[in-house]
């Protein structure tokens, strides 16, 4: 109270004052406030949220006064048409009307908007009075400016093929629009948008005959220069065509037909679209004809591999549960692409799927023992969930061994770790930890291995949570002395001719044993200086 009483125009207290009262079951409370509120004739939100409230209430008739005071301090379209909306809501369409009606008549000329003519026509012909939503629609066609018009000429053209009574308004608007299409395509037949909005155009009046004129002369345009980027509007133009003679012509034969021409028309020996071939397929699969789809997908698969081909035409295969013929795509993928881990990690998935252990393993074996690579990470961490899921530890500490021959980051030695505690082996987990900072501990020392020292730190501090979670307190004492103090040093960059630069500030991580480390060559630079004062002394 104190708030909305000091800071009458921040609303979030409003809002929570009344949530409030409302949650508490003081609806007589709530309602106070937002009385209150409405004083200080705050935004249209604050009103909306008081009609929600007394809607919320089963108070429509308070609702509907509360719209009545809206509009007096928002006299605005919005208003108006949520006003009429909320009347066609609770059933009370004459009231809905006369809201639409109070709009054009208090508004004036700022009521001749678009988007008031359609939502009073659409509400009209929802309460099947079509000679009213005529009306509205020429007199809004009359009053409002013509660019701003556009969706309302398209809403009327579309009423009136609905409830119209002669075809010749249908016509007139189809042939203004079919000489405007024209047109466009006179100046530029690349122009594929509009093949789309002429086609469009047609569909909507369904002349089968028609359609197909207008789709055989945009597909007879083909791109001048074979680059894909010019072909991908051209290409949909096909496959529209074929899904039409499919699906609306019902006609089989020709929309093969238009498959078989699209993939004659396509330079399979510059570039392709896999979409295409698996397209075409798929409607072979839906016309029952598996051995047509698989020697597409072979086709397609023999002139131009692609990624996107091979794990179609093994889905087609796994949906078919024929299982052999994905085990025979995967090996021809994979001589296609021996670096992608993808392919192998699914081909090991399949092969665990299918209770395959022994070839999951073997499968998995050859993917690691590949040269190149594009994401090991992911193979080795696939290789090591199917080895968990089968519960063969041994094989996953084995496996994590052979991981850190090949790298030493610090994320699998954190993995190791997990497993380890994962099923309950403190003792090994505890080992990974002090093993992996033995190695990060040497590599630091070395200044060409500064690097390791953040990797170190991520070490120090997944162990330390580690042993709050599964150590006693002396271990948790023990890695947190082991934790470093952050430093912050400068250091010279150098420009690219070898001048100096800039002085950089970055921070560093001191370790403790880098400290005893210090320390000690601070005593022997200390002893060395004694030593040569005291030659120094005696000399004299």
């Amino acid at each position: 109270d104190r708030a909305v009483t000091l800071l009458p125009r921040v609303d979030q207290f409003w809002y929570k004052f009344s949530y409030m009262e409302e949650m508490l079951g003081n609806v007589a409370g709530a309602r106070q406030i937002f009385e209150r509120w409405m004083k200080w004739a705050p935004g249209p939100n604050a009103w909306n949220t008081y009609i929600k409230f007394e809607v919320r209430r089963r108070n429509i008739p308070r609702a509907r006064s509360v719209y009545e005071r809206m509009l007096i301090t928002h006299n605005e379209l919005e208003t108006y048409l949520k006003f009429a909306k909320f009347e066609v809501k609770h059933g009370k369409k004459e009231y809905g009307r006369l809201v639409y009606e109070r709009a054009l008549k208090e508004l004036g000329e700022d009521a001749h908007r678009e988007e008031l003519f359609v939502a009073f026509a659409k509400f009209e012909e929802a309460c099947k009075e079509f000679d009213r939503a005529r009306v509205i629609y020429k007199y809004a066609l009359d009053n409002v400016p013509k660019e701003e018009a556009k969706r309302l000429y398209e809403m009327y053209s579309a009423f009136e093929k609905k409830h119209g009574t002669r075809e010749t308004v249908e016509d007139v608007i189809l042939s203004k629009r079919r000489f405007q299409y024209e047109e466009e395509i006179r100046d530029n037949p690349l122009n594929y948008d509009a093949w789309f909005d002429y086609i469009r155009l047609e569909e909507a009046k369904g002349k089968k005959d028609r359609i197909r004129e207008v789709y055989e002369r945009a597909i007879s345009n083909k791109p001048p220069v074979q680059e894909k980027r010019f072909w991908k509007r051209y290409v949909f133009l096909w496959i529209n065509y074929a899904v039409f003679e499919e699906l609306d012509a019902k006609d089989v034969e020709r929309a093969r037909m238009v498959w078989r021409a699209c993939l004659q028309n396509i330079p399979h020996k510059v570039f392709t679209f896999a979409k295409v071939w698996l397209m075409a397929a798929r409607f072979e699969v839906r016309q029952r004809d598996l051995k047509a789809a698989r020697q597409l997908l072979g086709t397609a698969l023999g002139k131009c591999p692609k990624e996107k081909l091979f794990k179609g035409y093994i889905e087609l295969e796994f949906r078919l549960a024929e299982i052999d013929r994905c085990r025979k795509i995967y090996e021809k993928y994979l001589e296609f692409m021996p670096e992608n881990c993808q392919a192998w990690k699914k081909y090991g998935e399949l092969e665990a799927t299918l209770q395959e252990s022994e070839r999951a393993r073997a499968i998995f074996e050859m993917a690691v023992n590949q040269e190149v690579l594009d994401m090991p990470e992911m193979l080795w961490k696939a290789y090591i969930d199917f080895e968990i899921r089968l519960k063969q530890f041994d094989r996953v500490r084995e496996l994590y061994r052979r991981l850190l021959k090949r790298t030493k980051h610090v994320r699998v030695w954190i993995s190791f770790a997990q497993f380890e505690t994962s099923i309950n082996d403190i003792k090994r987990a505890r080992g990974v930890f002090e093993e992996a900072n033995d190695y990060f501990k040497s590599g630091s020392e070395d200044d060409s291995a500064a690097s390791l020292k953040e990797e170190r730190v991520m070490l120090v501090e997944t162990w330390l949570e580690f042993e709050t979670n599964r150590g006693s307190n002396k271990t948790v004492q023990k890695v947190k002395d082991m934790l470093p103090r952050r430093v912050r040093n400068k250091r010279l960059i150098k420009a690219e001719d070898g001048s100096d630069a800039y002085w950089e500030e970055y921070y560093d991580y001191i370790f403790p044993d880098e400290d005893q480390k210090q320390q000690t060559n601070f005593k022997l630079l200390e002893m060395a200086r004694k030593w040569k004062t005291q030659q120094k002394m005696e000399e004299d």
